[in-house]
């Protein structure tokens, strides 16, 4: 990633323009470009491909991205994806195993830390929840994005927390479901359809409006940012939201859920 940072860069300046100007022409903000050439972020294909035409490199930067070795498609800690995350314009999320990180409390997130084998040390979790927290900030932004989650619902049987520290995660979750432009939706455990039994994925558009996607294993993270991938991805989530109990019912569930 940091090599082709620098290839960016060079090609830039052989170019004889600023970080800035390359960013106007290409339509993007100045901050991707800074970052991309710093080696924080990832040069996805169709913005390479706009690159080597603005700066006549003939396909180089495209070829590039294409052969990434596999450390670099994997980033430690998922930062391209983070990255990326602040800045959405829109989040399709859909989960199957917890509660999406955005909408977890502090009590939450450090349960589900607690529970990483190996182990963390205590100091670790702290850190790791702290992280996740920071990242809810985009829940307060002047211009949120447009979020869309689809949960199944074993995930909110999964009590591991002690009663009341689990119902205050339900009604947190119920006081999320409310936000301007949040759409939770809950996939019932008696649904005979379930098009996620693959696992969680997010999709993902930047504001350069790059349709790309995320998803987790247990072994890694992976930004899939191929077409006809991201497609997939897209059509098993329209699917799921269609499976899922309506925004409306899933209030109504969190409420019985709480006893109110």
């Amino acid at each position: 990633m940091k090599l082709v940072g620098k290839l960016v860069g060079l090609f830039r300046m052989t170019a004889d323009l600023t970080q800035a100007q390359l960013a106007d022409r290409a339509a993007v903000q100045l901050e991707t470009i800074a970052s991309i050439e710093q080696g924080r972020r990832a040069l996805l294909p169709d913005l390479a491909r706009r690159l080597d035409q603005l700066l006549s490199t003939k396909g180089a930067l495209e070829t590039a991205v294409d052969n990434l070795p596999e450390v670099d498609l994997i980033p430690a800690w998922a930062e391209q994806y983070m990255d990326l995350e602040r800045e959405a314009l829109a989040l399709s999320w859909y989960d199957s195993q917890v509660i999406p990180g955005l909408l977890q409390t502090e009590a939450y997130a450090k349960a589900v830390f607690r529970n990483r084998v190996p182990a963390f040390s205590e100091d670790e979790v702290t850190a790791q929840a702290t992280a996740r927290l920071e990242r809810q900030e985009i829940l307060r932004r002047s211009n949120p994005p447009t979020i869309s989650m689809v949960v199944w619902e074993a995930a909110l049987m999964l009590q591991l927390l002690p009663e009341r520290q689990h119902l205050e995660q339900l009604r947190h979750l119920h006081t999320c479901a409310l936000l301007p432009g949040v759409c939770l939706q809950v996939l019932p455990l008696a649904s005979r359809s379930h098009a996620g039994l693959d696992g969680p994925f997010t999709l993902l558009e930047t504001p350069e409006h790059q349709h790309i996607a995320y998803s987790e294993t247990q072994r890694g993270s992976q930004l899939v940012s191929d077409p006809n991938e991201v497609s997939i991805l897209s059509q098993k989530y329209a699917m799921l939201r269609a499976q899922a109990r309506s925004p409306e019912e899933t209030l109504g569930l969190l409420d019985r859920l709480l006893g109110e």
